[in-house]
């Protein structure tokens, strides 16, 4: 969003609490190795060049892009596997090799997918302001025609019989904060998305990523003020007017923008605005998405049979995610989505070693307020070993360091409400047109951005979020 409106000639200060920019896109050094705390993979890179080409720039010059292949490999207990590569002859193979009368239908819903991406308001496109609450009215009889009431998984039953290809095609709805069994069918526009442009990662790790952003800012002209959290948005009727930061620092603004999380930005940053605990209220009665416990590790070994992205599913799904999401307990199965980015980017460890992210998903504090001090060692270690079982028969002997990572960090280290790692669960009343508005309703000046505002989450969704509230302050701004 910085980048966009410094681009566009608007003086622009960034304001970021932590010692380093990108917020959960950020990456750890240790021991030699590089860390991504958050996402190893992003979609759709054009929104990068787009992003660059808006002050003359060519993104290549500054960010090397490596391909992520296959976009996905699926593992269940028994040994079976499914990988879903971008290239349309090898995903025809692999899906004829796993479930051979799925094959049309897989098309179908391909076809079906791409046809979401298109509908107003429901594909991919962020809520700008409550009035284009009418847009999306607009798409609602698409949205109707195409059953967008359905659940990700209840779409992909109507298409495909295989239980473990419908597993496979639902479970990427979990990287947007959904349910599969539950989210909103249109959340398979994502995945259609990868499908037809491919995933990439960025060399060096996506927190190299942020810090590329934060130079090329600066290099536009724009102001970071980093290490120095902000404390109060005032403001002066229905007007922010002023940010105050922990340092004492206070400055007066035309527009403030918050990517902070939405609970902190109402519940602490607007307290003295009448608009900021009213807001918080409304904000503590709609659905918040899990938290997610990560295990980062080092291996030694270069291990190429292992793939960039891998789930290993267990033989429960349906039952797993309604614990997770609905009756907060911590079931003894586990879904784990692992990353090996060192696979795709040598550079991330020391030769002959590799690096890896495990993450699960857990219920938020909310639903499950346990202690995670006492937990996360028991969890981090059942982890791995299930990694090792599966994977890597002699892991412990393998491992040169770890480290995890709980809801209750997300919470500390992001003001994440309930320590959640996605914000507002994307449910069917909280999709598309229903998530967030990029402009507050009654401070005619105050925006927001971020996976709360986004049609769906991940770094993509975060790109197009800041796209289009740049569009709307620059509107309003002549």
């Amino acid at each position: 969003l910085a980048i966009r409106l410094q681009s566009a000639g608007i003086e622009t200060v960034l304001v970021e609490a932590r010692a380093q920019v990108g917020g959960r896109a950020a990456s750890e050094a240790r021991s030699g190795f590089t860390f991504d705390l958050g996402p190893t993979v992003l979609s759709r890179q054009q929104l990068l060049a787009d992003l660059w080409q808006l002050s003359g720039h060519d993104v290549a010059a500054d960010v090397t892009l490596l391909p992520v292949q296959p976009l996905w490999r699926f593992s269940w207990p028994d040994g079976a596997s499914f990988d879903l590569p971008d290239d349309p002859a090898a995903l025809a193979r692999e899906v004829a090799r796993l479930a051979p009368g799925d094959l049309a239908g897989f098309d179908e819903l391909l076809s079906h997918a791409r046809a979401f991406r298109e509908e107003p308001g429901w594909g991919g496109k962020a809520v700008r302001a409550i009035g284009d609450l009418t847009v999306a009215a607009r798409g609602l009889p698409g949205f109707a025609r195409l059953q967008g009431w359905r659940s990700v998984h209840g779409m992909v039953s109507r298409y495909v019989s295989s239980p473990r290809l419908r597993e496979a095609l639902s479970f990427p709805a979990l990287l947007a904060g959904a349910n599969p069994m539950r989210g909103p069918a249109a959340l398979l526009a994502d995945l259609h998305a990868e499908i037809e442009g491919g995933a990439w990662c960025v060399q060096g790790g996506t927190g190299q990523l942020a810090a590329i952003m934060a130079r090329h800012f600066e290099r536009l002209g724009g102001t970071i003020r980093l290490h120095d959290p902000v404390l109060r948005v005032h403001t002066i009727g229905d007007r922010a007017s002023e940010v105050e930061t922990a340092s004492g620092w206070r400055e007066r603004f035309a527009m403030v923008a918050s990517n902070a999380d939405p609970m902190h930005t109402y519940r602490e940053l607007l307290q003295e605005s009448p608009q900021g605990p009213a807001t918080a209220r409304r904000l503590a009665r709609k659905r918040y998405a899990p938290g997610v416990f990560a295990v980062h590790f080092a291996l030694e070994g270069t291990w190429p049979g292992i793939p960039h992205r891998m789930v290993l599913l267990p033989n429960r799904f349906e039952g797993l995610f309604e614990d997770v999401f609905e009756h907060g307990v911590l079931p003894q199965d586990m879904v784990i989505h692992l990353a090996h980015p060192s696979i795709s980017d040598p550079s991330l460890a020391p030769e002959g070693k590799s690096v890896f992210q495990a993450f699960i998903p857990v219920a938020h504090r909310g639903k499950l307020p346990i202690d995670w001090e006492t937990m996360g060692m028991l969890l981090e270690q059942r982890i791995l070993a299930e990694i090792g079982r599966r994977l890597v028969p002699d892991l412990a002997d393998r491992l040169v360091a770890r480290f995890h990572r709980s809801p209750r960090d997300t919470a500390l280290d992001f003001n994440a409400y309930l320590g959640s790692a996605w914000g507002l669960e994307p449910s069917l009343v909280q999709s598309g047109p229903l998530r967030l508005p990029s402009r507050d309703a009654k401070i005619g000046n105050f925006y927001l951005t971020g996976t709360s505002c986004a049609a769906s989450a991940g770094v993509a969704g975060v790109l197009e979020s800041a796209a289009t509230t740049a569009r709307l302050m620059l509107e309003d701004n002549e």
